[in-house]
């Protein structure tokens, strides 16, 4: 199996990073494309895969493509290589705000397309992306698809309506949770903790604890009742977070997120 990448950009590294660390595929079987002569550099010195800056020769060889450039000069790619797509061959975009009627439409009738939303937490391994083919893909190119997609995080299929609210729960959410981190740390140092340790102490309790529900698969609200011993320390902290209007603070945030990737 060959994979290209049109566009070798942070998503796409940590993609190919994946991939090539798991053993989907060889370096050898990954290709990429990149209008920067940099990042073909780059990548090409990183991974050990094949690199250039021609989009249709990259096209020409994968079995599965990932459209990774910045949706703005989606069209203009897409016009470039087109007519060299395959039916046989399944395009996964990671493109925000592009959906599958559009991806048809500048793909070509009759291709296989898989819309995409990932995060950044990719970059990591940590990423969670949703998922959405359209109905040309079968079953197994889909399970393909989310072996690749699973390279550098989670991936779970979603009906595409339900895309937007992705964009707020997640796509968007590590602005939020980066928020919350630095404001813990610097509640921290005003009670006296050095700014390193305070960033160590607040990041360190973010993961931790969404691992927990992760991992005993456990409802947050049972989570935090846990920690909520009476005339505690916990309770008291949730009561300011309330009072403050924490939750509809983040729901009108998620919303935010998500309405705006309805304009897009």
């Amino acid at each position: 199996m060959k994979i290209g990448f049109i566009g070798l950009g942070n998503m796409a590294g940590a993609m190919i990073g994946g991939l090539v660390k798991n053993g989907l595929v060889k370096a050898e079987e990954i290709y990429g494309a990149d209008v920067s002569d940099a990042m073909v550099e780059k990548r090409a010195k990183e991974f050990g895969i094949h690199t250039g800056k021609d989009n249709v020769a990259v096209v020409r060889e994968a079995d599965y493509l990932v459209l990774a450039v910045k949706p703005q000069f989606a069209a203009d790619a897409i016009a470039g290589f087109a007519k060299e797509l395959r039916k046989d061959q399944v395009v996964i975009s990671i493109m925000a705000g592009k959906t599958v009627a559009w991806l048809e439409e500048h793909l070509g009738s009759g291709i296989k397309c898989v819309r995409c939303m990932p995060n950044t937490a990719a970059l990591v391994g940590a990423a969670i992306t949703a998922v959405t083919p359209n109905s040309k893909v079968t079953e197994e190119e889909l399970k393909v698809a989310l072996q690749i997609l699973e390279s550098c995080g989670r991936a779970s299929v979603v009906p595409e309506h339900l895309m937007d609210a992705v964009v707020g729960v997640s796509g968007s959410a590590p602005a939020y949770v980066f928020m919350f981190i630095e404001a813990m740390a610097d509640a921290a140092v005003e009670e006296g903790m050095p700014r390193a340790q305070a960033y160590e102490f607040a990041a360190q309790a973010v993961y931790g604890s969404a691992k927990l529900m992760i991992d005993t698969g456990k409802h947050p609200g049972e989570l935090k009742d846990m920690v909520c011993s009476p005339a505690g320390t916990t309770i008291a902290a949730v009561r300011v977070l309330e009072e403050a209007g924490f939750r509809g603070a983040v729901i009108d945030a998620v919303e935010a997120a998500a309405e705006r990737n309805k304009e897009l």
